[in-house]
Protein backbone atom coordinates (compact mmCIF):
# COMPACT_ATOMS: atom_id res chain seq x y z
CA UNK A 1 0.00 0.00 0.00
CA UNK A 2 2.98 2.27 0.50
CA UNK A 3 3.68 2.39 -3.24
CA UNK A 4 0.05 3.13 -4.00
CA UNK A 5 -0.12 6.03 -1.56
CA UNK A 6 3.19 7.35 -2.87
CA UNK A 7 1.87 7.45 -6.46
CA UNK A 8 -1.46 8.96 -5.40
CA UNK A 9 0.36 11.70 -3.49
CA UNK A 10 2.37 12.44 -6.64
CA UNK A 11 -0.85 12.79 -8.64
CA UNK A 12 -2.17 15.24 -6.05
CA UNK A 13 0.75 17.65 -6.49
CA UNK A 14 -0.07 21.03 -8.08
CA UNK A 15 1.26 21.69 -11.55
CA UNK A 16 4.84 22.92 -11.65
CA UNK A 17 6.60 23.24 -15.04
CA UNK A 18 9.96 22.88 -13.28
CA UNK A 19 8.97 19.45 -11.87
CA UNK A 20 6.58 17.90 -14.42
CA UNK A 21 4.89 14.60 -13.53
CA UNK A 22 5.33 12.16 -16.42
CA UNK A 23 3.92 8.63 -16.55
CA UNK A 24 5.58 6.03 -18.80
CA UNK A 25 4.52 2.57 -19.93
CA UNK A 26 5.11 0.25 -22.88
CA UNK A 27 3.30 -2.44 -24.84
CA UNK A 28 4.15 -4.90 -27.57
CA UNK A 29 2.32 -4.84 -30.89
CA UNK A 30 2.21 -7.84 -33.24
CA UNK A 31 2.65 -6.85 -36.88
CA UNK A 32 0.29 -8.62 -39.28
CA UNK A 33 0.16 -8.31 -43.07
CA UNK A 34 -2.79 -9.20 -45.26
CA UNK A 35 -2.63 -12.44 -47.23
CA UNK A 36 -5.54 -11.45 -49.43
CA UNK A 37 -6.77 -7.98 -50.25
CA UNK A 38 -9.68 -6.75 -48.16
CA UNK A 39 -13.01 -5.82 -49.68
CA UNK A 40 -13.46 -2.10 -49.20
CA UNK A 41 -16.44 -0.74 -47.31
CA UNK A 42 -19.52 0.39 -49.19
CA UNK A 43 -22.57 2.31 -48.10
CA UNK A 44 -24.33 0.14 -45.53
CA UNK A 45 -21.63 -2.54 -45.62
CA UNK A 46 -18.55 -2.82 -43.42
CA UNK A 47 -15.08 -3.54 -44.76
CA UNK A 48 -14.53 -7.29 -45.12
CA UNK A 49 -11.20 -8.79 -44.10
CA UNK A 50 -9.92 -12.34 -44.50
CA UNK A 51 -9.24 -14.14 -41.22
CA UNK A 52 -5.86 -15.34 -42.50
CA UNK A 53 -2.84 -13.08 -42.07
CA UNK A 54 0.95 -13.21 -42.27
CA UNK A 55 3.08 -12.55 -39.18
CA UNK A 56 5.66 -9.79 -39.61
CA UNK A 57 7.24 -9.86 -36.15
CA UNK A 58 6.57 -7.46 -33.31
CA UNK A 59 7.30 -3.87 -32.35
CA UNK A 60 7.27 -2.05 -29.04
CA UNK A 61 5.34 1.07 -28.14
CA UNK A 62 6.74 3.37 -25.45
CA UNK A 63 4.11 5.87 -24.31
CA UNK A 64 4.61 8.85 -22.00
CA UNK A 65 1.93 11.22 -20.78
CA UNK A 66 1.98 14.38 -18.66
CA UNK A 67 -1.47 14.30 -17.00
CA UNK A 68 -1.62 17.89 -15.75
CA UNK A 69 -0.91 19.23 -19.24
CA UNK A 70 -2.81 16.62 -21.25
CA UNK A 71 0.15 15.92 -23.52
CA UNK A 72 1.45 12.54 -24.56
CA UNK A 73 3.84 10.94 -27.03
CA UNK A 74 4.53 7.50 -28.47
CA UNK A 75 7.86 6.08 -29.58
CA UNK A 76 8.01 2.92 -31.69
CA UNK A 77 11.03 0.64 -31.19
CA UNK A 78 11.93 -2.89 -32.20
CA UNK A 79 12.43 -3.98 -28.58
CA UNK A 80 11.91 -2.81 -25.01
CA UNK A 81 15.29 -3.68 -23.53
CA UNK A 82 17.28 -1.66 -21.00
CA UNK A 83 19.05 0.33 -23.70
CA UNK A 84 15.75 1.21 -25.40
CA UNK A 85 14.28 2.51 -22.15
CA UNK A 86 17.48 4.46 -21.50
CA UNK A 87 17.10 6.16 -24.89
CA UNK A 88 13.53 7.12 -24.00
CA UNK A 89 14.74 8.66 -20.72
CA UNK A 90 17.31 10.70 -22.62
CA UNK A 91 14.58 11.91 -24.99
CA UNK A 92 12.48 13.00 -22.02
CA UNK A 93 15.38 14.76 -20.32
CA UNK A 94 17.02 16.49 -23.29
CA UNK A 95 14.38 16.85 -26.01
CA UNK A 96 10.99 16.98 -24.32
CA UNK A 97 11.76 18.56 -20.93
CA UNK A 98 15.16 20.24 -21.34
CA UNK A 99 14.38 23.11 -18.93
CA UNK A 100 12.81 21.01 -16.17
CA UNK A 101 14.75 20.85 -12.93
CA UNK A 102 13.42 17.38 -12.09
CA UNK A 103 11.18 15.04 -14.07
CA UNK A 104 8.87 13.19 -11.68
CA UNK A 105 8.59 9.75 -13.27
CA UNK A 106 5.81 7.23 -12.60
CA UNK A 107 6.46 3.69 -13.88
CA UNK A 108 5.55 0.11 -13.06
CA UNK A 109 7.91 -2.56 -11.74
CA UNK A 110 9.20 -3.95 -15.03
CA UNK A 111 12.84 -4.98 -14.66
CA UNK A 112 14.00 -2.39 -17.23
CA UNK A 113 12.61 0.49 -15.17
CA UNK A 114 15.54 1.67 -13.11
CA UNK A 115 18.70 3.74 -13.12
CA UNK A 116 20.75 0.70 -14.10
CA UNK A 117 19.48 1.00 -17.68
CA UNK A 118 21.26 4.34 -18.07
CA UNK A 119 24.61 2.83 -17.09
CA UNK A 120 24.12 -0.03 -19.57
CA UNK A 121 23.56 2.43 -22.41
CA UNK A 122 25.75 5.46 -21.66
CA UNK A 123 29.18 6.29 -20.30
CA UNK A 124 29.18 6.78 -16.50
CA UNK A 125 29.30 10.60 -16.61
CA UNK A 126 26.38 10.79 -19.07
CA UNK A 127 24.42 8.16 -17.16
CA UNK A 128 24.87 10.09 -13.92
CA UNK A 129 23.86 13.36 -15.56
CA UNK A 130 20.61 11.81 -16.78
CA UNK A 131 19.98 9.99 -13.50
CA UNK A 132 20.03 13.27 -11.62
CA UNK A 133 17.19 14.61 -13.79
CA UNK A 134 14.63 12.05 -12.56
CA UNK A 135 12.64 11.38 -9.40
CA UNK A 136 11.31 7.82 -9.51
CA UNK A 137 7.95 6.53 -8.26
CA UNK A 138 6.72 2.96 -8.74
CA UNK A 139 3.19 1.60 -8.85
CA UNK A 140 2.47 -1.40 -6.60
CA UNK A 141 2.97 -4.93 -7.86
CA UNK A 142 -0.34 -5.98 -9.47
CA UNK A 143 -1.37 -2.32 -9.35
CA UNK A 144 -0.18 -1.01 -12.70
CA UNK A 145 -3.69 0.42 -13.26
CA UNK A 146 -2.44 3.32 -11.13
CA UNK A 147 -0.14 4.31 -13.99
CA UNK A 148 -1.98 6.84 -16.15
CA UNK A 149 0.21 5.82 -19.10
CA UNK A 150 -1.40 2.38 -18.98
CA UNK A 151 -4.80 4.05 -19.34
CA UNK A 152 -3.49 5.99 -22.35
CA UNK A 153 -2.20 2.77 -23.93
CA UNK A 154 -5.72 1.39 -23.67
CA UNK A 155 -7.06 4.46 -25.50
CA UNK A 156 -4.33 4.08 -28.13
CA UNK A 157 -5.32 0.45 -28.71
CA UNK A 158 -9.03 1.24 -29.07
CA UNK A 159 -8.56 4.25 -31.34
CA UNK A 160 -5.53 3.28 -33.41
CA UNK A 161 -3.62 0.02 -33.05
CA UNK A 162 -6.41 -2.54 -32.58
CA UNK A 163 -6.18 -3.55 -36.24
CA UNK A 164 -3.75 -5.17 -38.63
CA UNK A 165 -0.62 -3.14 -39.22
CA UNK A 166 2.03 -4.73 -41.39
CA UNK A 167 5.27 -2.93 -40.60
CA UNK A 168 7.09 -0.72 -38.11
CA UNK A 169 7.03 2.34 -40.45
CA UNK A 170 3.25 2.00 -40.89
CA UNK A 171 2.86 1.63 -37.13
CA UNK A 172 4.99 4.74 -36.55
CA UNK A 173 2.86 6.75 -38.98
CA UNK A 174 -0.36 5.55 -37.39
CA UNK A 175 0.61 6.36 -33.80
CA UNK A 176 2.09 9.72 -34.84
CA UNK A 177 -1.25 10.69 -36.39
CA UNK A 178 -3.10 9.50 -33.28
CA UNK A 179 -0.72 11.44 -31.03
CA UNK A 180 -1.22 14.67 -32.98
CA UNK A 181 -5.01 14.35 -33.01
CA UNK A 182 -5.31 13.38 -29.34
CA UNK A 183 -2.99 16.15 -28.16
CA UNK A 184 -4.95 18.69 -30.21
CA UNK A 185 -8.29 17.71 -28.65
CA UNK A 186 -7.29 16.43 -25.24
CA UNK A 187 -7.56 18.36 -21.99
CA UNK A 188 -5.77 17.77 -18.72
CA UNK A 189 -6.33 14.43 -17.00
CA UNK A 190 -8.20 14.83 -13.73
CA UNK A 191 -7.28 11.88 -11.52
CA UNK A 192 -10.02 11.44 -8.89
CA UNK A 193 -8.75 8.48 -6.84
CA UNK A 194 -6.94 9.94 -3.83
CA UNK A 195 -5.03 8.59 -0.84
CA UNK A 196 -7.91 9.34 1.51
CA UNK A 197 -10.32 7.54 -0.82
CA UNK A 198 -8.04 4.52 -1.03
CA UNK A 199 -8.03 4.16 2.77
CA UNK A 200 -11.81 3.87 2.66
CA UNK A 201 -12.46 1.88 -0.52
CA UNK A 202 -9.47 -0.44 -0.16
CA UNK A 203 -9.29 -0.64 3.61
CA UNK A 204 -9.60 -4.45 3.45
CA UNK A 205 -6.24 -4.56 1.65
CA UNK A 206 -4.36 -2.56 4.24
CA UNK A 207 -2.40 -4.63 6.77
CA UNK A 208 -3.49 -4.33 10.36
CA UNK A 209 -0.69 -2.73 12.40
CA UNK A 210 0.46 -4.52 15.50
CA UNK A 211 0.19 -2.37 18.61
CA UNK A 212 2.66 -2.94 21.41
CA UNK A 213 1.11 -3.31 24.80
CA UNK A 214 2.74 -1.19 27.46
CA UNK A 215 4.08 -3.24 30.35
Amino acid sequence: MAKMEDVLDVYARPYDPHTPVVCVDEKSKELHAEVRASIVAHCGQARKQDSEYHREGTANLFLWVEPLVGRRGVKVTERRCNVDFAELLRDLADALYPTAKTIVLVVDNLNTHGLHCLYERFAPAEARRLAQRFEWHYTPEHGSWLNIAECELSVLARQCTNRRIASKPLLSDAVAAWQTTRNAHSTTINWHFTTSASRIKLRHLYPQPSIEKSS
